[in-house]
């Protein structure tokens, strides 16, 4: 399976348990609470951004090839970012066990976020490579505003039920002309349809048994149960993008499903092809999870 599919079973969840903030710095611990946050942006419309024809179906998009390809492609629009000034403020908002990003040349701070102190922790561990490590739930976190040059969240969307108060968050953190860089899967693909309306026992099931997970379930490790907001689609970026003036540098897809070989790959293509038929061109069949590279105004 793709790449990304198994960087996806490995993510963190976000559930609706509100959670204390809690800073780690690299040598030392302190709480500072924040359960009281407010959080909203001011929607500002944009009308220079409307979306396309077909955005909410199963039109055509830039597929990219492979993780590394997509690694190198935010690699660049990252680079554009660095000056001969200070470092540049990147928060990781849900961290995953390692960056995937290689920043050599750049100088920058990296912030992680994650809901989990035991997965920061464990991040620490295998490459202490974090600056600063921020524990908690995403909703209610209330960090500086426009502090940071670029966000960073892979795979965590779909986790979190009010995911839009999320982005709003993070438009809020931005500085302007900052990146928020989003991997999500689409809700409004064939297999984001077949996710959100089957049982959470068949995901454990997939990541067990087919995709060769074996210790799938135990602490830190996929699948999570996910939400797949109205938001986690390309419709849904959209109208965030137009809320909040934000600019779409990029937007490509994934489509790995299709590049499975012999019985098993014709049997896929028919079964995305049909099924987006029946939807009445509703559900994606061409990709099943999106990448955005988005500037803000």
């Amino acid at each position: 399976m793709a790449e990304w599919s198994k960087a996806a079973a490995r993510k963190s969840c976000y559930t609706t348990q509100v959670v204390s903030e809690v800073r780690i710095l690299p040598l030392s611990a302190k709480l500072i609470d924040c359960s009281n946050a407010q959080i909203g942006v001011k929607f500002l419309e944009n009308e220079n951004l409307v979306p396309p024809l077909g955005v909410e179906n199963c039109s055509m998009m830039k597929i990219v090839k492979s993780w590394a390809d997509e690694c190198r492609l935010l690699e660049k629009h990252v680079k554009q970012k660095a000056t001969d000034g200070a470092p540049l403020q990147i928060l990781e908002a849900g961290c995953g066990q390692n960056w995937p990003l290689d920043l050599k040349d750049v100088r920058f701070t990296l912030t992680g976020n994650d809901i989990d102190r035991g997965m920061l922790l464990l991040r620490k561990a295998k490459h202490n490579d974090l600056d600063e490590m921020i524990v908690g739930d995403l909703r209610f976190l209330n960090l500086e505003k426009h502090r940071y040059d670029v966000i960073y969240n892979s795979y965590v969307l779909e986790h979190i039920d009010g995911a839009e108060g999320v982005l709003e968050n993070f438009s809020n953190w931005l500085k302007p002309g900052g990146l928020l860089i989003l991997r999500i899967p689409d809700r409004n693909s064939v297999r984001g349809f077949v996710a959100r309306n089957t049982p959470f026992w068949f995901h454990m099931f997939y990541v067990k048994y087919v995709l060769g997970f074996q210790d799938a379930g135990t602490t830190g490790v996929g699948p999570f149960r996910a939400f797949y907001d109205p938001v986690v689609s390309r419709g849904g970026i959209y109208e965030f993008c137009q809320k909040n003036r934000f600019i779409i540098k990029e937007e490509y897809g994934h489509g790995s499903h299709l590049e499975s070989q012999g019985i098993r790959g014709v049997l896929i293509y028919l079964f995305v092809r049909t099924v987006s038929l029946l939807s009445l061109g509703k559900l994606a069949w061409d990709h099943t999870d999106i990448t955005y590279v988005l500037e803000k105004e």
